[in-house]
C-alpha cells in the first residue's frame, strides 16, 4: 500500500513500460544492424534512453533510443570515420546539445519550418527503403542514395537468380506485411507490438524451414562496449569530422523536440519544457558517446505506444531502459536467431511511415512553395547527403520567408486627366526594386506624377535611393516634380 500511495501510477506505468520495451527491442536491434554496428550497441543506446534521459525532466512521456531517422547519417559516419570514432561524434553531439540546452536554444527549434523537418523525413525514408531492400534479399547496397534507388532494378534481377535471395526476400516481404494486417487481428493478440510478432514469427519460420538467410552477429554486451580511446580523440583534428558532429546535433535536436510536439497533442499531461527536454537528450548522448554507442533522439514510434499503453509518468521509460537491460545481460543469444531481413522489414516499413504523404498532399493545394521545400529537401538528401539536404531546405526556406515579407502592391489610378497618382503598399525591399522600377518608369514621361508611399510598412534604403533617384530622373524631362507623399506616422516605415 506504502508503495502505490507513493507511485500512484506504477500499476499503469509498469504495464505501459512492458509494451514500450517489446516495442523497442526489434527497434533498437534492426537499427543498429541497418547503422553499421553491432546489434548490441543498439540496446545500450535504448537503455541510457530509458535509464538517464528517461530520469531527466523535459517531456514526461516521450521515449528515446536509437532512431530510424539517423540511420543514414550514421552509417555515413561509420563509412567515413570507422566505428571507433562513433564515439567521440556522439559524445561531443551530445555536449553541444547540453550547451543548446542550458544557453536555452531548445525552444528556437520550433521555429523551423514544418516543411523542412518533413522533407528531412522523407528524403531519409526514400533512402533506408532503398537501402533495406538490398539487406533484405542479403545483397551490398550502394553508398550514394542515387545509386542505391538506381540500383534496384538490377539487385532484383540479381535476386531472382539466387535461391538464397530469393528466400531472403520472402522473409522480409512477409515481415512488412505481418506488421502492415497486425492491426487487424483481434485486440488481443495486438497485446504484443506487430513488429516483435513480425520478427518472431520471422524466426520461427527461418527456423522452421532451414531458410538459408544471415542472422544477427552477436558479441556480447561487454564486448560491444568501447569508452572511445586516444586515436579517436584524435579524429576532432579533422574538419570533416565536426560537419557531421553538428549534424548529428542539429538533427537529432530537431527530430526530438518536433516529436515533443507530436506527444503533446496525443494526452493531456504535463506540457515539454523545450530547454530542459534538449538538456536531457544531451545528456544520454554524453553517456552514448562515452560507452560508443548510437546516438539517441526521441522516437514517435516508442513514444506514441507509450502513451496509447496508458503511461501516467516517466518511471514507464525508466522502467522500459531496466527491461532492455536485463534482456541484454540475460538473453543475448536470443538476438542471434534473428534473420536479417526480417529486421530489414521492420526499417521498410518504418521508412515507408517517415515520408508524409498526407502532408504532401495538404501543402500542395494550400501553400504550393512549403510543399515544393518539402519535395526538395527530400530529393536532395537522396542526391547529396542528409546534412547538406537540410541546409538546402533551410536556405529554401528562408527565401521564401524573404520574399513573401517583401510583398509590395503598386496601383496606379490614371483619370485621363491631371496628374496620375501612383500607390505603393507592402513592404518595399530590394528583393522586389525591379519590379517596383519597371512599373513606375512605364508611366508617362509628359504627366505629372504623385506618388503616395504612405501604405507602406517598411521602406530599406535600397528602394528609398532608387525611388529618389527615379524622381530626379522623371523630374529632368520637363514636367512637374514627382510628388511623394510620405508615410503618416513617423514611425510607420522603417529605413533600414
Amino acid at each position: 500500500m506504502g508503495v502505490l500511495s507513493k507511485f500512484p501510477y506504477l500499476r499503469q506505468d509498469f504495464a505501459a513500460s512492458v509494451v514500450v520495451f517489446l516495442v523497442a527491442v526489434p527497434l533498437c536491434v534492426g537499427v543498429a544492424v541497418a547503422s553499421g554496428v553491432p546489434a548490441e550497441l543498439g540496446l545500450v543506446t535504448g537503455i541510457v534512453g530509458g535509464l538517464v534521459t528517461g530520469m531527466m525532466p523535459g517531456s514526461s512521456l516521450q521515449v528515446s533510443g536509437p532512431a530510424a531517422g539517423l540511420t543514414v547519417l550514421v552509417f555515413e559516419a561509420v563509412s567515413e570515420f570507422g566505428v571507433s570514432a562513433l564515439g567521440v561524434i556522439v559524445l561531443v553531439a551530445g555536449l553541444l546539445q547540453l550547451a543548446m540546452g542550458f544557453l536555452k536554444v531548445g525552444r528556437w527549434f520550433r521555429a523551423i519550418s514544418v516543411s523542412v523537418v518533413e522533407g528531412m523525413l522523407c528524403g531519409i525514408g526514400l533512402v533506408i527503403i532503398a537501402g533495406q531492400i538490398y539487406a533484405a534479399a542479403g545483397l551490398k547496397a550502394p553508398d550514394t542514395g542515387l545509386g542505391k534507388i538506381a540500383g534496384l532494378p538490377g539487385a532484383f534481377a540479381d535476386a531472382l537468380g539466387s535461391t538464397a535471395a530469393l528466400a531472403s526476400l520472402a522473409i522480409g516481404a512477409g515481415t512488412i506485411a505481418v506488421v502492415v494486417l497486425w492491426k487487424r487481428m483481434p485486440k488481443k493478440a495486438q497485446a504484443v507490438p506487430g513488429a516483435l510478432a513480425a520478427v518472431a514469427l520471422a524466426t520461427a519460420a527461418s527456423l522452421a524451414f532451414g531458410l538459408p538467410v544471415a542472422t544477427v552477429e552477436v558479441e556480447g554486451l561487454l564486448g560491444v562496449v568501447q569508452p572511445p580511446g586516444a586515436d579517436a580523440f584524435g579524429e576532432l583534428a579533422s574538419p570533416a569530422i565536426w560537419g557531421t558532429i553538428i549534424a548529428f546535433a542539429l538533427i537529432a535536436s530537431a527530430e526530438s523536440l518536433f516529436s515533443a510536439a507530436a506527444v503533446d497533442r496525443l494526452h493531456d499531461g504535463p506540457r515539454t519544457q523545450y530547454n530542459k527536454e534538449m538538456v536531457a537528450q544531451g545528456a544520454g548522448n554524453t553517456v552514448c558517446g562515452l560507452l560508443g554507442a548510437l546516438p539517441m533522439t526521441a522516437v514517435i514510434v516508442r513514444s506514441s505506444a507509450n502513451v496509447a499503453a496508458g503511461a501516467r509518468t516517466k518511471a514507464s521509460r525508466v522502467l522500459h531502459g531496466v527491461w532492455l537491460l536485463l534482456f541484454a545481460a540475460a538473453l543475448p543469444a536470443a538476438l542471434a536467431l534473428i534473420p536479417i531481413p526480417a529486421l530489414a522489414g521492420i526499417l521498410v516499413h518504418a521508412g515507408w511511415k517517415l515520408i508524409p504523404f498526407r502532408q504532401l498532399v495538404a501543402l500542395w493545394h494550400s501553400h504550393k512553395g512549403e510543399a515544393l521545400i518539402l519535395v526538395v529537401t527530400a530529393v536532395s538528401i537522396v542526391a547529396v547527403n542528409m546534412f547538406e539536404g537540410v541546409l538546402i531546405g533551410l536556405a529554401l526556406s528562408v527565401v521564401k520567408t524573404a520574399w513573401e515579407a517583401s510583398h509590395v502592391r503598386l496601383e496606379v489610378v490614371d483619370k485621363g486627366a491631371g496628374p496620375v497618382q501612383a500607390y505603393l503598399s507592402g513592404n518595399a525591399t530590394f528583393l522586389r526594386l525591379p519590379k517596383i522600377l519597371d512599373s513606375l518608369e512605364s508611366l508617362p514621361q509628359d504627366r505629372p506624377i504623385e506618388l503616395d508611399l504612405s501604405g507602406l510598412h517598411h521602406l530599406d534604403h535600397a528602394c528609398r535611393t532608387a525611388l529618389e533617384s527615379w524622381a530626379e530622373r522623371h523630374s529632368a524631362v520637363g514636367t512637374e516634380p514627382v510628388k511623394v507623399t510620405e508615410p503618416v506616422a513617423a514611425g510607420q516605415v522603417t529605413a533600414a
